[in-house]
């Protein structure tokens, strides 16, 4: 789903905060990962100065640290990277891999990317456009083979095209996915764009006419996935390591669903917003292309920098400066081919991410090479990592508006 970048904070229940505030135990954060020492007491200043957080609007809001900010809002724990000039000038791990747990989270620690999966996804189905497998503006049923979009009376003149689908202006159906539990039957694709069980969404279908407006459609991405596999014979997620993941050396990464055993050994675990495991620790995603990437701040910031120095025609080894760059230009409204740009920040792109138990951020600026990816295993980690944004944002001088 989409995650706006500028997430106000949820106002809290005064008895629920001070419960909460009087169990709080500052920890010492946890880091695998060694950190100039030119970048230290910037850290120590986002760890330790306070985030102001609104309870109640008739209340001041309270002053809390970063490891008090997480007790608060029941986030167990927190990977950050931040990006200054286009380079990742520190990563570091807070808390725990999940709720209970004693095992520290790492910069190396994996959690589900949710809805950032998308851009990811969407430069791969570029790439294929730059290498003559695709067309942005063609028909997707004149490529894709295993299903078709069912036509109706929305597309007698225009019709669903690959741009549509990266945009969110293809009039599609189905906002995004709840994701299965590790003990379900996982559908196939087909499944999921028919509505069949044991699909939990339902059918993926056109209900307004493709290219008049933006509406966020999970449901496109997914028809995304399944035109990429088409037209490679490939399944998704050998594709992606193949043609963005290996090329800019993302090797903490991957779409799989499930993950294999070795990866899921370095995963972290779910929690729900009261603080509670999520079962069996993560939900399935056969929807990869939408919310099944798994990865850390520290990809994530690989792949920033590389779209950012892409449109400057520095480092294109994924897509050129031109493609870039078409990447970056909205469609309709803020959404571009796979980010979403913010109109208040210009050279800002980015986007936020959501799967069950999981929460995601990634921003960048293409002009001056700053950015931030917070993942956190929580369904509050996005209220934490807009704090965090605003933090990091102040303390490098980012000409960033909120």
């Amino acid at each position: 789903m989409r995650i706006s970048l500028r997430i106000v904070g949820r106002l809290l229940p005064i008895c629920f905060l001070s419960a909460l505030l009087l169990n709080a135990h500052l920890r010492p954060p946890k880091t695998s990962q060694a950190i100039g020492s030119d970048q230290d007491a910037r850290i120590h200043r986002i760890e330790s100065d306070t985030y102001q957080v609104r309870v109640a609007e008739s209340e001041p809001p309270i002053q809390l640290n970063l490891q008090k900010l997480m007790d608060v809002f029941k986030v167990p724990g927190l990977s950050v990277a931040v990006i200054d000039h286009f380079q990742v000038v520190w990563a570091k791990g807070y808390g725990v891999i999940e709720p209970g747990s004693t095992t520290p989270v790492t910069p190396r620690t994996l959690f589900q990317a949710g809805s950032i999966s998308k851009p990811v996804a969407a430069t791969g189905a570029l790439y294929l456009v730059e290498h003559g497998k695709l067309s942005l503006d063609e028909n997707v049923n004149d490529r894709i083979r295993t299903w078709k979009v069912p036509e109706n009376e929305f597309t007698k003149t225009e019709k669903v095209t690959l741009r549509r689908l990266m945009s969110h202006t293809a009039g599609l159906t189905v906002h995004g996915f709840p994701g299965y539990d590790v003990s379900d039957t996982a559908p196939t694709l087909i499944q999921i764009f028919n509505g069949e069980k044991p699909a939990n969404t339902a059918p993926i279908r056109v209900d307004f006419v493709p290219g008049t407006k933006e509406r966020y459609s999970g449901g496109g991405i997914t028809i995304e996935q399944q035109l990429m596999m088409d037209v490679t014979g490939k399944a998704f997620p050998p594709l992606m390591r193949e043609i963005v993941l290996d090329k800019i050396d993302m090797t903490d990464s991957s779409y799989e669903q499930p993950l294999p055993a070795a990866r899921a050994a370095m995963t972290a675990g779910g929690a729900s917003m009261d603080g509670k495991p999520v079962h069996g620790r993560w939900h399935i995603y056969p929807e990869m292309a939408a919310a099944g990437l798994w990865t850390t701040p520290s990809d994530l910031s690989k792949f920033a920098i590389e779209i950012a120095l892409s449109k400057q025609g520095k480092s294109n080894r994924i897509l050129t400066e031109k493609m870039t760059r078409e990447m970056l230009t909205p469609v309709l409204d803020g959404a571009a081919l796979g980010f979403f740009v913010e109109k208040d920040n210009p050279g800002q792109f980015g986007h936020g991410g959501a799967d069950e138990g999981f929460q995601a951020l990634l921003t960048m600026n293409a002009d001056s090479g700053n950015g931030l990816a917070v993942m956190a295993d929580s369904d509050n980690g996005l209220q934490v990592a807009d704090l965090i944004l605003r933090r990091v944002a102040k303390e490098y001088a980012w000409n960033y508006r909120f």
